[in-house]
């Protein structure tokens, strides 16, 4: 748990052994059951979620009922209502729990003291912050120009390591089209090979 949190962090960043305890004491342990939601709009979702074990996603539904999901966290990825965790505002998204979960939860306060204390840690989530506008803007970017059959290829490659543990509904939503679609596109798919 300590050591998947850690191996995050020193992708970006050296700590030492002090430093090390001192950001992991700044976080909380919990366990989410699966099929639960863990935010929904309105709630004070001040804090970012780090995934030891299982998945969440992050999602949005419009007017007409239709899921939109904006991401999915799995084990060593961070996940949280960002608007919220910024403006202290309560929560746009929903993020949600596909499968039973262990996180280590920040609260906003508590990582506004560690950039004090650890002043490397700002310097990670600053990188971190960067590569999700960058993976944000690209997936935008490939919603205008990718065909269907191309985010699913790009979906493919970025998690291979969930797929099989993904309803093929979510994975629609995802890459932006109805299910019935998805269906449709796989079955073409499959005949190409």
């Amino acid at each position: 748990m300590k050591n998947l949190l850690l191996q995050n962090i020193s992708k970006h960043v050296s700590l030492t052994s002090e430093e090390e305890d001192i950001i992991f004491n700044a976080f909380e342990k919990a366990s989410l059951k699966a099929k639960t939601i863990a935010i929904k709009p309105g709630d004070e979702a001040h804090f970012t979620y780090f995934v030891l074990k299982g998945i969440l996603r992050s999602y949005t539904i419009d007017d007409n009922g239709a899921i939109h999901i904006l991401s999915f966290a799995v084990p060593g990825w961070w996940v949280a209502d960002m608007y919220s965790y910024l403006t202290e505002k309560p929560a746009i998204l929903y993020i949600d729990v596909m499968e039973d979960c262990e996180v280590l939860i920040l609260q906003r306060s508590h990582a506004e003291r560690l950039f004090n204390e650890v002043p490397k840690l700002e310097r990670f989530f600053r990188i971190l912050t960067e590569n999700n506008l960058i993976a944000n803007q690209q997936r935008i970017l490939d919603k205008m120009s990718l065909t269907a059959e191309e985010r699913y290829e790009k979906f493919l490659k970025k998690h291979t390591d969930i797929i099989n543990c993904l309803p093929q509904k979510n994975i629609a939503s995802y890459i932006g089209v109805t299910p019935e679609f998805f269906s449709k596109m796989k079955s073409n798919l499959l005949r190409k090979k």
